[in-house]
Formats: structure tokens, sequence, C-alpha cells
């Protein structure tokens, strides 16, 4: 699922990482919102509120919807650079600490959360769009930029798109090229709208502490792939 990247990546690998990280992605956007009021998984929005604020010379707003896009943006810088480190050393780790990263800062803002909502609910929101940009970048990278988690304003941009060129493409590979991305795509949609509703009820359970299912799947999914990894290399020596 993480471990395989670009031309080694099956559409088995895309669907099983595209399935956990948009789960993942929309758990964290829901909680996110619902905690602090702020949208944590994609920074469109947040550019125009900078924008507007910076307009109205309203400076502390416009700084802080600026380190909100900041925040995306180094997230996404730490995590490639961190795979193209391991890309260089050992391939197959590449994906290990930007993961892990990821799941400490949802388990860290899951359990000491509830406090930075009451005394600085902006740390709240930069340490998510900073976990919410590494996930971006790593999956991105990964796939050769089949696969994007956090956000749905490109998806649904793409499926329109192929959607149409189902209309004209009448030779069976493209149209099964069509069907495989479109599926690809709806089962991130779908995905990121099932770990919104877990996300929306576990919240409204457990508050910010629901943050820490969204660091148990990633964690599962690392050990899942570990074992894996663990398994082919045995058979690979008993066959050698």
């Amino acid at each position: 699922m993480f471990s395989h990247k670009g031309k080694t990546r099956t559409e088995k690998h895309n669907l099983a990482i595209a399935s956990l990280l948009s789960f993942v992605a929309g758990l964290v956007n829901v909680v996110g919102f619902f905690s602090v009021n702020t949208l944590t998984t994609n920074v469109t929005g947040h550019f125009a509120f900078f924008i507007d604020e910076a307009f109205h010379r309203n400076i502390y707003l416009a700084f802080n919807a600026a380190f909100y896009v900041f925040s995306f943006f180094v997230g996404a810088f730490f995590s490639s650079f961190v795979v193209e480190i391991y890309l260089r050393r050992r391939e197959n780790l590449m994906y290990v600490i930007p993961t892990l990263v990821e799941a400490f800062i949802l388990i860290g803002i899951g359990l000491s959360g509830s406090w930075l909502v009451e005394n600085n609910p902006d740390i709240v929101a930069f340490a998510l769009l900073f976990a919410m940009g590494m996930q971006n970048a790593l999956v991105t990278t990964i796939s050769n930029a089949v696969v994007r988690t956090t956000h749905l304003t490109g998806l649904f941009t793409d499926m329109g798109i192929e959607f149409s060129q189902l209309f004209f493409y009448r030779d069976r590979a493209n149209r099964i090229k069509l069907l495989k991305s479109i599926r690809l795509r709806l089962t991130i949609i779908w995905m990121f709208f099932a770990g919104g509703i877990a996300g929306g009820y576990l919240h409204s359970e457990f508050g910010l502490n629901a943050l820490l299912f969204g660091a148990f799947l990633l964690l599962a999914g690392l050990l899942l792939d570990f074992i894996k990894i663990r398994i082919l290399l045995r058979r690979h020596a008993n066959n050698v």
C-alpha cells in the first residue's frame, strides 16, 4: 500500500492507500472544523480569507490566514524532503517518517487539544494543516500524482473530465483506463465522506480525542505494510 512507488504501484495499491488516507483526511477535516471552526485539510478558503483581511488592513487576521497556508506548505515540503532523502538511502522506508509524524501530531492534538482549544486554538489548526500537507505530498509523490486525498475540488474536476471522455473514447483500452480512474476517484470521495461522518460522530462523543482514531488507522496501515514486506522477504529467502 505505502511501500510501492510510481510504476511499481498497481490499482490495488492505489485503492488501498486512497481508502485509508482519504478516510483519515475526512475525519481530520470535520473534527478540526467542529473544534476550532477552521478548515484543516486545504488552503483555498484560507487564501481568500487572507486577501480579504489584508484588503481591510486587519493585519493580525491576515497574518493568521497566511500562516494557515504556510503550515500546509511546510508540511508538504517536509514530507517531500524526507521522501527524497530515503529514496537515495532506503527506498522501502521513504513513507515511514511522514506517516509516523502525522500519526503523532494527531495523537498530540487529540490528547492535548481540549486545552489548546481553550487557550490557543490556532495551534490546533496549524498542526492539522501541517499534517494534511504532509499527507497530501506523501501520497502524491508515491502514487506519481495519481492519488490525492485531502481535498475534493480537483477530484471532482478530473472526474467530470473523465466522465465526459467516456462519450468519445470507444476503444476498449481507453474505456477501461477511464473507468479505473473514475473508480479510484469515487473511492477517495466516498471514503472522505465516510471519514467526515465518522469524525462528526466521534467528535460529538469524544471531542478532539476523535483524532486518536485517525492516528490508530495510520499506525495500523504502517504495521500492515511492515508485515506484508516481512512475509514477502521470507518467501523470497526461502525460494533462493
